[in-house]
């Protein structure tokens, strides 16, 4: 039994509480109490904001090896796609376990405990087969193991170049060829305790409908996850609407994809039909606003999703920037500028799309929450620097998400292992592994 006494903590209301006693046993939540104002003896102190550990729903590892080297080109996503792939084509499992390693460890520095990799760098160049098809993605699997993160392999199909276009160089590494030999490469995936595997359909442009469906209905077989981009650009919604009259989410729901255990990454250019069947479907919406920033994708309607039914989760997916404070406060911030009003997301909202149901969209529903039965995940912010001085516990809350960065976490527990201590990581020297790591991908 380890005990931990948290100045703070919040336990999914709209304010946190304060002198929080946590008890952990065999890598869950024993007990919780509130008001234990002084802290026993044998008891690890954390002292500022503890919040659940949260969740990266939305991951491509290999990305973070173009940080800081795609701001000097002018266009579009479409051009900065093309310096993606020359990244993608250079990779092997070697280069791609060392820098998965130092990502995901650079993750648990900003208090991620589980991340969502959505995977479609599968094969080798040309798309020619490694002895074990699934390498690639063992190596991610391996890689957030040595980090001390929890992890979905959301394991993509990716069959066309674009709606009816042949692959093309560095995208012939991303197909099996068919929806069948996908999904029998995948059934020789295992899962365990820090492992779930989930589904991808890339996108519309990428997987035919025929393929979509076959997709979903092994997700919906095996009671996992299921992933797509959706509408992140409008080119795609004007290339579905072209070649079948449908945008991507109603061929989504013809598929039979739209479901509780669907998540739609980005939606960002969705019209009042898309919104209204994500949100009868019960089903997920990832945004990740630094990457659309980045590639100046646009903002999404993410409060009217919530408002029709919809759930909301956070990723970080190309890794311009890995800090879930920024993605969180960026949904309510972005949605601020395209609609001039305030007030669309509480940072209790926020969080909930951080802890709660970014690990339900991922696989992971026992994960997210500080309370009995909980997985024992805990993420603890410092309120003494510059940033958050000045602080009340009345206005913590607030404070952590609307101004707190990646490194105002000093420690980080999961599933009772404390892999971060201090702002240390406890077995990753993260930045010399990344400066490493990324040199040899991008020499």
């Amino acid at each position: 039994m380890t005990t931990y006494w948290c100045e703070l903590a919040w336990l999914g209301g709209e304010r946190p509480e304060s002198a929080v006693l946590v008890e952990v046993e065999d890598g869950a939540i024993a007990a919780v109490s509130v008001g234990q104002h002084s802290p026993p003896g044998d008891v690890r102190v954390l002292e500022g904001l503890t919040l659940p550990g949260l969740a990266n729903a939305h991951s491509h590892a290999f990305q973070r090896a173009l940080r800081g080297r795609t701001q000097r080109a002018s266009g579009s996503f479409w051009t900065w796609r093309e310096q993606m792939y020359r990244v993608a084509d250079r990779i092997d499992p070697e280069t791609y376990f060392a820098l998965a390693r130092a990502t995901y460890a650079e993750m648990a520095l900003a208090g991620v405990t589980t991340v969502g990799e959505f995977h479609y760098l599968h094969h080798g160049r040309r798309g020619a087969r490694y002895g074990d098809p699934n390498e690639m993605g063992r190596v991610l699997l391996a890689a957030a193991a040595e980090a001390g993160l929890r992890i979905t392999l959301i394991d993509s199909c990716y069959l066309h170049g674009r709606i009816g276009a042949p692959l093309e160089g560095a995208q012939q590494r991303f197909s099996d060829g068919s929806a069948e030999a996908w999904a029998e490469r995948v059934d020789d995936l295992d899962e365990n305790e820090s492992v779930r595997i989930g589904a991808a359909i890339h996108s519309m442009r990428a997987v035919d409908p025929e393929a979509a469906a076959f997709v979903a209905g092994w997700a919906a077989e095996r009671d996992r996850p299921l992933h797509a981009h959706v509408s992140e650009q409008p080119v795609e919604n004007e290339a579905c609407l072209d070649a079948f009259e449908q945008t991507p989410t109603g061929l989504l729901d013809d598929a039979g994809a739209l479901a509780t255990n669907f998540t739609a990454v980005h939606a960002t250019h969705l019209d009042d039909g898309d919104v209204d069947m994500l949100g009868r479907a019960g089903a997920c919406c990832c945004v990740c606003p630094t990457t659309e920033r980045d590639l100046a994708d646009g903002i999404g309607r993410m409060r009217r999703l919530r408002d029709a039914g919809a759930s909301l989760s956070l990723g970080s997916d190309s890794h311009a920037v890995i800090d879930l404070f920024e993605e969180a406060r960026a949904v309510e911030l972005d949605e601020r500028l395209a609609s001039g009003e305030r007030g669309h997301h509480s940072a209790a909202d926020l969080l909930r799309a951080a802890c709660v149901d970014g690990h339900a969209c991922v696989g992971w529903p026992d994960a997210g929450r500080i309370e009995v039965g909980a997985r024992a995940d805990l993420v603890t912010v410092s309120l003494d620097g510059v940033r958050l001085a000045g602080w009340e516990p009345e206005f913590a809350l607030d404070a952590v998400v609307f101004s707190a960065v990646a490194a105002d976490v000093r420690n980080v527990v999961v599933d009772g292992e404390e892999i971060v201590r201090d702002g240390r990581h406890a077995n990753v020297n993260v930045a010399d592994e990344l400066n490493e790591a990324i040199r040899k991908v991008v020499a």
